[in-house]
This record gives structure tokens, C-alpha cells and sequence, in this order.
């Protein structure tokens, strides 16, 4: 199990699927025959919490606080044999290996209900006499998130499954509320995390652990991570990177962040974590790093050497996805809605057709930054190589395509692949509502197994789209939904809650704002 890179998804991102960085990089270390190993903290914490030992453990410590409690928490409470003594069950059942325990939670007799169930829509109406298990994983879910309400109320006030912390997160124009926290007595999830983080390291001895933040909600523990391994591992180096620091750090200035790790890098990945393993080896000297933040004489630095290249996307391998416990994800159903449920429900593969955006012309995005603005597709041969890859892997059909905006062409030229090689899958990806999606494509896609696909509208007003360049119009998005739909897949469309001058009939969901710790 000895491994010189230590890869770490921290909690929480999904449940139902591993983020895909880690595999990611995995796979491109595999190209290099360094040995890594991976781990997904978030499931790892999630199977142990949510377990008979776990609420055990958990209520026991909520019997001991001395405070006054909602009646929603006191309800829990006094059904706590009911929860320690169902939750096995419940586990097994949303990790796909007790699929018959479904008739026993739909008699809603069998599982404890708190107050989540008051807000359940009509279940017959949205599952009818039929869909037995998606109702089920509908109910089970709003049996976790009850026990999610009470561990918030009593014993961590950060927890959130997908969103730990978020709100500490979200705040970094200023790290001083984040840096505050990080100085407070471990709290319960804290001491699950790690202990199992501890077992780990104890079996790998890395040299270089690097951290994955994709999310805010992913911010707060990374930096626990960070804190335990430099105080208990002094010689061990520690990085961070992912999605939240290419959008949030890139005017890092506060040395204090450093207290936690010693490294930061920016966008891909592949070369800078390369170079700074070969850093920390001596065979590289620090001049050398490749899109990094670290200490200087005290002060943040950032080091670029441009004389190293990126690689293409095709050399980085193909995303693997060993040393994770795929069998212990959990599908859940947290809206009913059978497009939304997609994130949550069911084991996709995670793979990308193209690094960037083709389009990049969108005002509101972040066009400047190297994963949008260097566009570079793969091709649909070596697309097709790595999913049958996968499958033998993972033993799943099932993949998400996480482009910015996979492209039509490519799309097209995917889909006459898999059909060409009989591959059975499963796909959905996000997409531009381009015109270039015309009927005939939208059936080509269906035939190779899209289900559905995911895009931006952002404002259902021509003279907005104009003003943001999204190159789109509303008559036109409506033909394209149309074609997408008749074929039978399913669409979902984004929208932009609060964008200036729109009306408050039009709505925009807006990005995050710049921040510098």
C-alpha cells in the first residue's frame, strides 16, 4: 500500500460517485510508473457515521449535551432505537445490495419520520403505483437528512453531505473566520475524519499528499487534513488544488494558509504535481515548480516555469479508479425531478471529451483561466478506448461527461463510435444549446445512449444573451430543447438568478465571487 503520492478527495462532494480529479490524476501517474494511492474521505466518513456503531456513538454523545433542542431534534432523539436499528438496513439498500428492502420502506411504517417528511411532495403522484425503488430511495433519503438536521443541531453546526462548511468556504475574501475555526477543539465529523486520514497515512507513508478542492463545502476539511499531517508528518509535503483554487486563490497573499499546506497549484494538474513530486525528490530545484503558490523568506510566492509544457489530453492516461470503495456509494434521490436526481442517484463514470471551452466568448464566465480559454478536444476513437477501459474497470456503463461544453461535433462523432463498436452505455454531458443540434443528431445521440444533457440558458431574453455573448437565441434554444426532447432525452436548463437590468421575471444562478485569502 506504500505509495510516494497520496491522492485525497475530502469531504463532503458526492455520495453517489467518486469526484473525478483524483482518478484523474491516478491515471496519469500510471503514464509515468509512479505509484499513487487515492482515497475519498467524504464516503469514507459518510459509511462510518452513518452506520449501527455510528448512531450509537452519536446519540451517545447527544444524551450527554446539556442544551435545549428543537422538538424536531427531540422527535429524533426519542426515536433513536428506531434509527441505530434501521440504519444498516438502509445503507445496504442505497448502495444497490438489498433492492428488495424498497417494499418494506414504501409501507412508511418501517422507517422512523422526523421532520424532512413534512416537506415530501406527492409520491404517488411523482412515482405512481410503479418506480418502487426510486420511491424508496426518495424516502431513505429524507431518513438520512433527518439525521443530517440532528447532527447540525447538536454535535456540528458545519455538517452538510455535499456541503461541509461551505458557508467558512464562501467567505474567503477573508481567511480570519476559516483560520479562527481551524484553531477550535476538533468537532465530531473532525474526529471521524481523522482517525480514518490517520489509519491512512500510517499504511502509505507518502511523501506528497495532494488534496483536492473542488467546492467551498470541500475547503474546511482539506485544511484539517492539512493541519493534522504538517503537525503529525512534518517531513511529508502537502498540496492543494482543484477547482476551488483555480477560481478563488489566484491572488493568494495570506501567508497563514501556508500553516496548512505548503504548496498550491493552479489548473491541470498533471505537470505541476509531476514537477513537484520531482521537487521534493531533489531532482528539481524549487525555481522550477510549474503554476504553484508556496512560502518564500515568509512570503507567498508564486512560481511558473514557463519552459515546461502541459500535456495534451492525450497522454494523461485514462482515469482510474482503484483504491476507492465504489461499492459503498449511496444513491440517493434528494429531488424528484428525474434530471436533477442524476447527480445524486447512480455510479457515472466521470470522463471528459474536450479540455476548455470552444466557445469562450460568455462574459460571465471565467474566460481567462486555462481550463476554459485552451480548448482541446479528444478523439472519439481514444474517448471510446478509455469507456471500454473504465467499464472492465468499474463494472459500470454509466458516464457523465464534466465538460464545460462538450461540442457537437465531437458528440456526433462519439456517438457513431459507440454504436459502431455495439459499446452498451449510458451518457449525459452539458452542452451549449447550439443550432448545430438538429433533429437527426438528437436521435444519432439517443441511439448511442445519451439520456440526457444539461446547458445554459442563463436568461430567456435575446438583448441579455446579446449583451453576455452567449451566441444563442431564445427561439433558438427552444428548437434545440424541442429536437432533444422528441428524441426522448431529458434537458435541463440552467438559469442566471439577479443579472443587472433583467426583470424579476428572469432569474440567474451567478457564479461565485473572486476571492483572495
Amino acid at each position: 500500500m506504500s505509495a510516494p503520492v497520496f491522492l485525497i478527495t475530502p469531504p463532503f462532494t458526492q455520495l453517489n460517485t467518486p469526484y473525478p480529479a483524483t482518478a484523474y490524476l491516478k491515471g496519469f501517474f500510471n503514464t509515468k510508473k509512479i505509484n499513487s494511492f487515492q482515497a475519498d474521505l467524504g464516503i469514507e466518513v459518510t459509511v462510518e457515521l452513518f452506520s449501527k456503531k455510528g448512531l450509537q456513538n452519536l446519540f451517545e454523545g447527544i444524551n450527554k449535551l446539556q442544551k435545549e433542542l428543537s422538538p424536531n431534534a427531540v422527535r429524533i432523539i426519542a426515536l433513536q432505537h428506531d434509527y441505530i436499528n434501521t440504519i444498516d438496513a438502509v445503507m445496504l439498500f442505497l448502495q444497490g445490495k438489498s433492492p428488495t428492502l424498497a417494499h418494506l420502506i414504501c409501507k412508511r411504517d418501517f422507517l422512523p419520520e422526523a421532520e424532512r417528511f413534512a416537506q415530501l411532495d406527492d409520491l404517488k403522484w411523482a412515482f405512481g403505483t410503479m418506480g418502487t425503488q426510486d420511491k424508496a430511495k426518495h424516502i431513505a433519503t429524507m431518513y438520512l437528512e433527518d439525521l443530517s438536521d440532528l447532527i447540525k443541531e447538536t454535535v456540528d453546526e458545519h455538517f452538510g453531505f455535499s456541503r461541509y462548511a461551505e458557508r467558512l468556504g464562501r467567505s474567503a475574501n477573508s481567511f480570519d473566520e476559516l483560520y479562527a475555526a481551524l484553531q477550535l477543539e476538533y468537532t465530531y465529523l473532525d474526529r471521524i475524519l481523522i482517525g480514518i486520514l490517520e489509519k491512512k497515512m500510517e499504511a502509505i507513508q507518502p511523501k506528497l499528499v495532494a488534496i483536492s478542492v473542488p467546492f467551498p463545502g470541500n475547503l474546511y476539511t482539506s485544511l484539517r487534513c492539512g493541519q493534522w499531517i504538517k503537525k503529525n508528518y512534518p517531513a511529508v509535503k502537502v498540496a492543494m488544488g482543484g477547482g476551488f483554487a483555480n477560481t478563488e486563490l489566484r491572488s493568494l497573499t495570506d501567508a497563514r494558509v501556508f500553516e496548512f499546506y505548503d504548496f498550491i497549484t493552479l489548473d491541470d494538474g498533471e505537470a505541476p504535481l509531476e514537477i513537484l513530486l520531482q521537487h521534493i525528490e531533489g531532482k528539481k530545484k524549487r525555481e522550477e515548480l510549474k503554476r504553484a503558490f508556496t512560502l518564500v523568506d515568509g512570503s507567498v510566492a508564486y512560481i511558473n516555469d514557463q519552459t515546461s509544457a502541459d500535456y495534451k489530453q492525450g497522454e494523461v492516461g485514462t482515469p482510474d479508479y482503484s483504491d476507492l470503495f465504489l461499492d459503498k456509494y449511496i444513491s440517493a434521490i434528494e429531488i424528484i425531478n428525474p434530471m436533477h436526481s442524476l447527480w445524486s442517484d447512480g455510479r457515472w463514470n466521470k470522463l471528459t471529451m474536450a479540455h476548455g471551452c470552444y466557445w469562450g466568448k460568455c462574459t460571465f464566465c471565467d474566460i481567462s483561466l486555462d481550463y476554459i480559454k485552451n480548448y482541446e478536444p479528444v478523439t472519439a476513437a481514444l474517448l471510446c478506448d478509455r469507456m471500454e477501459e473504465m467499464i472492465a474497470q468499474t463494472g459500470q456503463h454509466g458516464f457523465h461527461f464534466v465538460d464545460e461544453a462538450a461540442p457537437p461535433a465531437l458528440m456526433r462523432a462519439l456517438a457513431i463510435e459507440i454504436i459502431r463498436r455495439k459499446l452498451v452505455v449510458s451518457w449525459w454531458a452539458n452542452v451549449r444549446f447550439e443550432k448545430s443540434f438538429t433533429r437527426d443528431l438528437c436521435l444519432l445521440l439517443k441511439a448511442s445512449g445519451c439520456i440526457a444533457i444539461s446547458g445554459g440558458l442563463e436568461v430567456a431574453s435575446d438583448r441579455l444573451l446579446a449583451l453576455i455573448q452567449k451566441g444563442i437565441t431564445v427561439a433558438q434554444v427552444a428548437r434545440v430543447n424541442k429536437h432533444f426532447t422528441e428524441a426522448g432525452i431529458m434537458v435541463h436548463a440552467y438559469l442566471m438568478y439577479g443579472f443587472p437590468t433583467n426583470s424579476p421575471g428572469n432569474h440567474r444562478l451567478t457564479r461565485n465571487g473572486s476571492s483572495a485569502f
